[in-house]
């Protein structure tokens, strides 16, 4: 039995991702940590926001699972599968990398001046929009693949 390229694009999608989270939230968790020893309240806002980049890791989990399907019915398409995962997967990743950095400064800031942290979420739900398209776009671009 010959190596499919393509059975490697769904796990690059999610391992990507996780990656991408898991950098994330610890460079947000490392703030929220210097944050929580200098307030004794609020600890569970900032504690949320340093969770944040996780959600990176379930757009991986939703284009695995799609990724596979297609793999499945189409096999064929192989590379274009494996690019899929790949692309994709780096795209969720470096999303939830600077989402962490966004959600760092964040609570930060909320530290600072406490009225800010609702607005701060502002800049943490555009990071989280590259991830979403990036989402779409791999699910657009297996429309796309010959069948």
């Amino acid at each position: 039995m010959a190596f499919d390229i393509g059975s490697l694009g769904p796990p690059m999608a999610i391992c990507l991702s996780a990656v991408g989270s898991a950098i994330g939230c610890a460079i947000s968790g490392m703030a929220t940590h210097g944050v929580l020893t200098k307030t004794d309240e609020g600890h569970g806002k900032y504690l949320g926001m340093s969770a944040a980049p996780a959600s990176q890791t379930i757009y991986g989990f939703v284009l695995m699972i799609l990724l596979n399907n297609q793999l499945q019915q189409t096999p064929h398409n192989s590379l274009g599968i494996f690019a899929i995962g790949v692309f994709c997967g780096i795209g969720i990743m470096v999303s939830a990398i600077f989402q962490g950095k966004v959600c760092a400064t964040g609570v930060l800031a909320s530290l600072k001046k406490p009225s800010l942290y609702a607005k701060t979420f502002l800049a943490v739900g555009i990071t989280e929009s590259f991830a979403l398209f990036t989402l779409i776009g791999g699910i657009l671009s297996m429309s796309v693949l010959p069948k």
